[in-house]
């Protein structure tokens, strides 16, 4: 029975640790859910502002051609840090190696958290370069330009010819889904999917200045917002793969408290009934030894 009571009391107080850490990521799936959301409106507008320019004006962009046999191919990657987050890194692990798989090239990997990485490294993709995962949304912009101006410099000395982005993105019903990006180079292909898109009215908006310049900023807050929505977005997902782990072992928990509160009443039950039984027994007996003095 003591090592009920203690078995119970261990389980009681983990119980009370997953309810606050399922307290914690369903706040920070707010926060990061507001920040996706702002930026989706912002990414719009970057987007609508590059379909101006290029309806507008005729910008060519120079074709980058390799000096290299072999195509070079970069990919930022991002994960967690820490665990207790489900199947959150070897589903995006398992998408990253499919996709990689399908890209012909000499791959160098980026990661941002430990957790993935070693995943990656499991399956054939050793990180290069590797990221602390941002823990709060304030911490989320040095880590983008960091990572930006890496990217770019990598780009510049023709270190590589595509760079990718993977990550997890949430669902509107729950969950996370696994996506994929490719952030450079901005080529022709790049500006005709811009193209693709339509303009909300009839009528265009007039580029005010150079428009070469209007167009190297909107590209810098286009680079800028992709990275950004992409580490936003698979905080939010890590913060629901955690949400969706404590519940399941707020429930196992419940169920093992339920076990062992059960197990614990019948042992207690027990343990009156033969004290019952004893009391009974020595009256018997005692009413058996006055009645033959009789």
């Amino acid at each position: 029975m003591e090592s009920l009571r203690r078995k119970v009391e261990s389980a009681g107080e983990l119980g009370s640790v997953v309810r606050t850490m399922k307290a914690m990521a369903a706040s920070n799936i707010t926060q990061f859910d507001m920040a996706v959301s702002s930026l989706s409106d912002y990414y719009r507008t970057i987007v609508l502002g590059l379909l101006a320019c290029f309806s507008r004006e005729k910008i060519e962009i120079p074709a980058q051609q390799s000096k290299r046999k072999e195509k070079q191919i970069g990919a930022i990657v991002f994960g967690s840090d820490i665990g207790l987050v489900g199947a959150f890194n070897d589903r995006l692990a398992e998408f990253i190696t499919e996709s990689l798989h399908t890209i012909s090239g000499k791959k160098e990997i980026w990661v941002v958290g430990e957790r993935i990485q070693l995943r990656l490294k499991d399956a054939g993709f050793p990180a290069t370069k590797l990221f602390t995962v941002p823990n709060s949304v304030s911490a989320i912009t040095p880590l983008v330009e960091r990572i930006l101006i890496e990217s770019e410099q990598s780009n510049e000395k023709g270190e590589a010819d595509d760079f990718y982005i993977f990550h997890n993105r949430p669902e509107k019903t729950g969950g996370y889904k696994q996506v994929r990006q490719r952030l450079f180079p901005l080529d022709e292909k790049w500006k005709q999917d811009m193209s693709l898109l339509k303009w909300p009215t009839h009528k265009l908006p007039q580029v005010i200045g150079n428009p070469t310049s209007a167009l190297s900023a909107l590209i810098r807050e286009y680079l800028f917002v992709s990275l950004y929505r992409a580490c936003a977005e698979s905080l939010a997902s890590e913060n629901e793969g955690r949400l969706e782990a404590m519940q399941r072992a707020e429930k196992n928990i419940e169920e093992l408290l339920g076990v062992l509160n059960h197990e614990f009443n019948r042992l207690r039950q027990d343990s009156i009934d033969e004290e019952l039984f004893d009391v009974i027994a020595g009256f018997e007996a005692l009413q058996e030894k006055r009645a033959s003095k009789k």
